[in-house]
């Protein structure tokens, strides 16, 4: 029985082809297959959040044309944030993955990852990829008018207002052993307005 499959995926806009073996994470074609080593192997359970990455799963030949840069967000069909470490490899053949590597623009940072700096929004690190993934798909959510559980009731008609427990309930699922929580929320809210 064969337990391997050839796959290619396009990751941060280079394309990635791989024979792997079908229980491989998309954590683990990142980290050990494509050498990415951003997204973080945390709980290996999906409940810390460190291994967050965007991911758009419109295959070849759609609207999102090939090789594209993501994670810049605000507009529909943005790419959704997916804990890598729970996605098997193999189920997404064909998408286009971002990683915190693929969020700069060479040498000039992504405008939350300056926010980070800016805030002294993370201490040790380790969860700061995830962080800065998550955040940039919640900007994108919000300005796409995508309510959470702590949006007003009804359906918004325009982009949600990211207040700090708007910020809060859609980061909800990564954690920071470090409690910088506080300056994540201010550098979100920075770079969404």
């Amino acid at each position: 029985m064969n337990t391997s499959t050839a796959l290619s995926l396009r990751i941060n806009g280079e394309l990635f082809s791989a024979v792997l073996d079908h229980r491989t994470t998309l954590l683990d074609l990142l980290r050990e297959h494509a050498g990415l080593t951003g997204a973080k192997k945390g709980c290996d359970h999906g409940q810390c959040g460190a291994c967050t990455v965007l991911l758009d799963d419109r295959r070849r030949g759609e609207t999102a044309g090939e090789g594209g840069r993501h994670g810049d967000g605000g507009q529909a069909g943005a790419p959704r944030r997916v804990n890598s470490c729970l996605v098997l490899a193999v189920s997404v053949a064909g998408a286009r993955v971002t990683t915190v590597e693929g969020l700069a623009d060479g040498d000039r940072p992504h405008p939350l990852q300056q926010a980070f700096v800016d805030h002294d929004a993370f201490q040790c690190g380790f969860c700061t990829p995830g962080q800065l993934c998550s955040g940039v798909a919640v900007i994108a959510e919000a300005r796409a008018g995508r309510p959470s559980a702590a949006s007003p009731p009804g359906v918004p008609d325009g982009p949600v207002e990211l207040t700090a427990a708007e910020v809060r309930e859609r980061m909800s699922g990564n954690l920071c052993r470090c409690g910088a929580y506080a300056h994540i929320v201010d550098a979100v809210q920075e770079v969404a307005r």
